[in-house]
């Protein structure tokens, strides 16, 4: 049984930008927080990106999604992932993976992780396929074309009408 070999007090964190969290995020928090005690989801801030949400925003609508799950929570951290990492007293990180497109990039990730602390343990979780598609690149590139019930297949309920103002410049 999975359980048994995971240490009853393990923290695991879950990076990324969550800008706007998605289905496929949700699936791999969900996931990872039935595997750890604990699943710390760090909202970075990535000056290289042009977000769309601001990173105080994002931790919002990050934690209007997770409210329900009682062994997560959702902190803003800027710098190095894995220095964030060990900053929540964890040496695990969690990494969502859709099949092909992120595979090369995440790899090298994970040897500069381990170059830089070598005691941090990457843990990839693949996409559920009915995620493996979604980005949060593509919603933002179909929100204004959408419907409701269009945008529901790829982001939570809670993110609809945040995302919906933002698009249109109402928030």
């Amino acid at each position: 049984m999975l359980s048994d070999k995971i240490p009853n007090n393990t923290v695991a964190v879950y990076t990324g930008s969550f800008d706007p969290i998605t289905l496929g995020h949700l699936n791999v928090i969900q996931r990872a927080s039935r595997l750890f005690s604990e699943l710390v989801v760090g909202v970075g801030i990535n000056s290289e990106k042009q977000a769309l949400f601001s990173p105080e925003r994002r931790v919002e609508l990050v934690q209007s999604v997770v409210r329900d799950i009682s062994n997560v929570r959702v902190e803003m951290f800027s710098g190095l992932a894995v220095r964030f990492v060990k900053q929540c007293g964890s040496r695990v990180m969690v990494r969502g993976v859709r099949p092909l497109t992120d595979i090369a990039g995440e790899f090298t990730m994970l040897m500069a992780n381990h170059q830089l602390d070598e005691e941090v343990e990457t843990v990839f979780l693949m996409a559920n396929e009915n995620y493996s598609h979604v980005s949060s690149s593509l919603i933002k590139q179909i929100a204004l074309l959408s419907t409701d019930e269009m945008l529901a297949k790829f982001v939570p309920q809670e993110i609809i009408e945040p995302l919906r103002e933002r698009m249109t410049g109402e928030s």
